[in-house]
Order: C-alpha cells, then structure tokens, then sequence
C-alpha cells in the first residue's frame, strides 16, 4: 500500500485510525475518505463546497438545456428603435428596470446584450465554459508539474538541474505574455487558452511536489521499497505521490480559479472563446462601449467572475485549514 506510518517509535499502529500523535503521521494518511471527513468538520471548506458545488450544478444545466443554448448563442432580430420602438429588443435592463432602450421584461430577467441576446443564458452558458477551462488547464499543470517535480527530486543530480533550469525559465517569463505568444504561434481558440495556461502552472505544481517528494525520499518506507527491489516508478507513484496529496490538493483548487481569471482576461483581450460562444470575458469586452447606457451589461458577468474565483479560493483556504497537521494538532 501506499499509505505508510512515518514514525517508528509511536505505540500507534499503521491501521487507519485518524488520530495521530505527529504531522507526518497525520500527513502520511491523508486520502480521499479522510479529506472528506475533515472537510465536513470545517467551516470554511464547507462554504467553499457549497459555492463550488452549485457553480458546478450550473455549469452541467447550461450543457443540456435547450433554452439556455438556444438564447444563449443565437442572435435576436435587431428591431429598428425608430420604425418598431415597441419591439426592441437590444440592451434591455434587468426585469422592473428600465433605460434608455426600454424596459426589462420577465422573458429577459436580467436583460439583453447588444445584439439582443438574454445575457441570464449568456451568464449562464459562460459558466460551462469556465469550469471546463479552469479545471483542465489546471489539470495540464497538475500533471505536468508533478511528473517533473517528483522525477527531479527523487533523483537529483544532472536530471534535477536540467529539469528545474527548464520549468524556472517558464517562471521567469510573465504568464500573459507566455500564453498570449503560445496562442499567437498555435491558434486564438479556447482549446490553445487551456494548453497555455496549464502550461503556465507547471512551475508551481513542480515546485510544490519537489520539495515534498526531498522531504520524504529519505524515509524508512521509501528506504525499505528500495532494499524490496521496487521499481524507482513505483516507488515514484505509488508511495511519494500519493504522500503529497495534501498540499497538492490545496494548491489545485487555487489554481483552478486563478485559471479562470487568466482566460477571463485572455477573451477580454480578443484569445479564447470567440464570437459567438459566449464567455465571460467575452461578454465583458463586448460591453466596453456601453458602460454608461447600459451598466447592466457588463455587471452581471463580472458578477459571475468574483463569485467563482472567491467560491474556490474560500475552498482552497478551508482545505488548507482541514488538511494541515500542525492546525489539526
């Protein structure tokens, strides 16, 4: 098994009672039934779960249902305000509100865009596209980073140097930039959006398991896997990997709303989701024009933008604070 007890003098047996008496014991047991179980314990992860949990639920309604795809891409006829002022339908307000264009209507609850569009399915649509974004680039990271980092710590030396001299250049260089010059050279879409910016978080998982993975290379069980004649792989991925689990999971749930903040900001640029699939950057930048006629359009979108990246930092900080040994104890 993976899950091995890092202290030898303790009375506590290597079962899975989840009452250690050290941080590395504590830490050496962390797994899923464990995580959840401190999880539930905590407030913080809790508020964080149910943010995240319901961006989810949105994001998984916004793929299936035909309203929301069907008023979310597709664009309204653009009436004429001055030849069929009672039909128009482009830069509605909320429903109750009203502006220079006209008055809300519960058929557009929280109004129309610029090409008369409901911006709730827009909103809505966007979700989908963010969490999508923001776990798959933060899944190319989390892959890549911790090959790298657990290869390079485990066995030093020339293979370290060259690794960390790699993955600290990709640091060095300002993410934007990065990303924006990857799109240029392989395409503008959401696909390449993904690739540049796990590419981007590679450093980060890379450093986070590398330290981990010298902390522990050294220890009894790693030690006694050796002396066994278990390959260097399995030792690599059955044993210091899952060890990690913690930190790593922590630092993945961060990265993912900072991924959705850097794509957000890429397709207010012009890269990313294109017209007509709406994204949330998208929407803001198609509403630069209208800050002062029509405030609404761009509100609701940034709206959608604060409370995710704010859902999953909460959550990040709650796991931290249910994971970590030395607050646990």
């Amino acid at each position: 098994m993976s899950v091995n007890s890092a202290t030898s003098d303790d009375d506590t047996p290597d079962s899975g009672d989840e009452s250690g008496s050290g941080p590395d014991e504590i830490e050496a047991r962390v797994g899923l039934r464990y995580t959840l179980k401190q999880v539930r314990q905590d407030t913080t992860a809790r508020i964080g779960t149910y943010i995240v949990g319901f961006i989810t639920f949105v994001a998984v309604f916004a793929a299936v249902d035909y309203y929301v795809l069907d008023y979310a891409i597709a664009e309204a006829v653009l009436y004429n305000p001055e030849t069929d002022p009672e039909r128009v339908r482009r830069l509605l307000p909320p429903v109750g509100m009203e502006n220079q264009f006209g008055t809300g209507t519960i058929e557009h609850p929280l109004g129309t865009d610029h090409r008369g569009r409901d911006l709730l399915s827009r909103t809505i649509y966007g979700t989908r596209i963010a969490m999508t974004v923001g776990f798959l680039a933060t899944a190319i990271g989390l892959g890549g980073g911790t090959v790298i980092g657990a290869v390079s710590g485990y066995y030093g030396g020339w293979i370290d140097d060259v690794l960390q001299r790699v993955t600290e250049t990709i640091y060095a260089i300002p993410f934007l930039v990065l990303v924006i010059a990857f799109m240029t050279a392989f395409g503008r879409d959401l696909t390449f959006a993904m690739i540049g910016v796990g590419i981007t978080a590679i450093p980060v998982f890379n450093r986070l398991i590398r330290s981990r993975v010298v902390s522990i290379r050294e220890e009894d069980y790693i030690e006694a896997a050796r002396a066994a004649g278990v390959k260097d792989r399995n030792i690599i991925f059955r044993h210091i990997i899952p060890n990690s689990f913690a930190p790593v999971l922590v630092q993945a749930t961060l990265q993912v709303g900072v991924s959705i903040l850097i794509v957000a900001g890429l397709s207010f640029l012009g890269f990313g989701a294109q017209p007509p699939t709406p994204s949330w950057g998208q929407m803001l930048s198609a509403s630069r024009g209208y800050m002062l006629p029509a405030p609404t359009f761009s509100i609701f979108p940034g709206i959608a933008i604060l409370i995710t990246v704010i859902g999953f930092n909460i959550l990040g900080d709650g796991l931290q604070d249910a994971l970590d040994p030395r607050i646990n104890n």
